[in-house]
């Protein structure tokens, strides 16, 4: 119960004395008022106004005493708050004291502190001092050094001038000399023209050869787990590199059928492969969206390219140079790396994504065939499309270009497999064959060396040879038992290498 509950019990129980005590006297009181009003009776009036003064003084009397027992019930509560109150105090005051002294034991601690800081201030100082006056020293043998750089750079300047002068001594010679070859170049090059075209020469045409029609497999090799999309040959070589699902990229000797190098590293699945002319880097397009770099001698990775935000699907270097790399993946873009830079120099944004593209001849030009169906050509420095032509009514698959850069070969979805000029554009020929169908987006056909006929491979696991003056089939091939997902041809002029989806690659002679 609270205190005022208390007062106001207390107060009440004090009334009620009052009037009970107030009740007895006025019983006791009354045989002596009639006692007394008997004689006096004949004084009337006068003795019943005493009586009556007196009564309401009595009454005032009362009333006096319940006010007074009244203040004292408050008093007495109030007392009872005050000693609660200055109980609560002391409290207080005992816990203020408690927390003071900790405070005073924090003060000594955090004097202890600041004055062990100051000290290690004070070091930090001398040591600050000591570094500012070797930075000064350092300093001076800076401006000694810059003084005796700017000398040498003086020197160095005045050498390449005078290299300059013997190199423009060099070129003069040069010039002189192949005004004199030109007249002797004529020959050779008429000697070098065949059916009408003029070969270009380049490292390792001495071995040129014109190509056979294969029919017989002389190699089935199980290369790859769950399928081989992308097959290539070394330059003027008859070594064969395969790349597949299981994230290998391998190299095989096809006069043996057996591995040579195995090539590890790739994060995804190999979809394009590419090697360079000089057959020291081989590159892989992957669907980890990154395009893998192998120096072929060590067998490691040399460039990781990354840039594209969705699979790598096409790759191809230059062929004048084997530094330039194109690649185009299905983020809708085409980029240009520098394989010595390791990074992108250019990159096409496009709306429809591009599934095979390659270099042209003289590395100027970047041919790519498009989910569209069309055939576009680039400028590779600047990135413009330089004109365009609706090769197929499907997506194209693959492009293929020949050996002297003046045909375009592409294959489509609409299993029609269509010759294009290099530089126009215009349709050089048509070929298809019933059962012959493109298995997939990135199904890889292929022109023979000597630009004489066309391999590709279809769904039922056959493979159709097409002569191109002829226009028709010379030979079907059957080995394979799944889709013919690609097809290539030794720079040799054979053999013929084919891959499946098993994983399998067979090669013909």
């Amino acid at each position: 119960m609270s205190r005022e509950v208390l007062a106001r019990e207390a107060i009440n129980h004090a009334l009620k004395a009052l009037n009970k005590r107030h009740l007895i006297e006025e019983g006791a009181h009354a045989p002596a008022y009639i006692a007394l009003s008997r004689p006096i009776i004949s004084q009337g009036s006068e003795w019943k106004e005493k009586a009556e003064n007196l009564e309401m003084e009595l009454q005032q009397c009362y009333k006096a005493q319940s006010r007074l027992s009244e203040q004292l019930v408050v008093e007495v509560a109030e007392s009872r708050a005050l000693k609660a109150s200055l109980q609560e105090k002391e409290t207080a005051i005992a816990e203020l004291e408690k927390e003071l002294n900790q405070t005073r034991d924090e003060c000594s601690q955090l004097k202890t502190d600041l004055e062990e800081k100051i000290r290690a201030l004070e070091l930090l100082m001398i040591e600050h001092q000591q570094l500012k006056a070797q930075l000064e020293q350092m300093a001076i043998k800076a401006k000694n050094a810059e003084a005796e750089n700017k000398m040498l750079v003086d020197r160095w300047m005045l050498q390449k001038m005078q290299d300059a002068e013997r190199l423009n001594e060099a070129n003069a010679l040069y010039e002189d000399m192949i005004e004199r070859l030109k007249a002797s170049g004529l020959e050779k090059l008429a000697r070098e023209q065949v059916d009408g075209i003029v070969r270009r020469s380049e490292e390792g045409a001495e071995f040129f050869a014109e190509s056979t029609v294969p029919s017989v497999c002389s190699h089935r090799i199980n290369a790859h787990e769950g399928g081989c999309a992308s097959i290539l040959f070394e330059y003027n070589s008859s070594k064969l590199i395969s790349g597949g699902q299981d994230r290998s990229v391998k190299m095989w000797d096809t006069s043996t059928g057996s591995l040579t190098h195995n090539l590890s590293g790739c994060l995804g699945s190999v979809l394009d492969l590419a090697i360079t002319h000089d057959n020291r880097f081989v590159i892989a397009a992957s669907s980890s969206n990154n395009l893998f770099v192998w120096d072929v001698s060590s067998g490691r990775i040399r460039h990781t390219l990354t840039g594209h935000t969705d699979k790598v699907c096409a790759v191809d270097v230059s062929k004048v140079s084997s530094r330039h790399v194109v690649s185009a993946a299905y983020d809708r873009t085409i980029k240009v790396w520098d394989l010595q830079k390791g990074y992108c120099t250019n990159t096409i944004i496009f709306h429809s994504n591009c599934n095979a593209l390659c270099f042209s001849t003289d590395g100027l030009t970047i041919c790519s065939g498009h989910v569209d169906g069309n055939l576009r050509l680039w400028d590779s420095r600047t990135g413009k499309l330089l004109s365009e032509v609706a090769a197929h009514s499907l997506p194209i698959t693959s492009i293929s270009l020949s050996r002297n850069g003046n045909v375009v070969l592409t294959s489509g979805r609409d299993n029609v497999h269509n010759l294009f000029d290099g530089r126009s554009l215009e349709a050089c020929g048509t070929f298809r064959a019933t059962g012959n169908r493109v298995a997939s987006n990135w199904s890889r056909s292929c022109i023979s060396p000597d630009d004489n006929y066309i391999a590709a491979g279809s769904a039922d696991g056959s493979i159709c040879i097409w002569s191109i003056s002829k226009a028709d089939i010379v030979s079907t091939l059957k080995e394979h038992t799944a889709p013919v997902l690609s097809c290539t041809w030794s720079g040799l002029g054979k053999p013929l290498a084919s891959a499946d989806k098993n994983g399998i690659v067979c090669t013909w002679t």
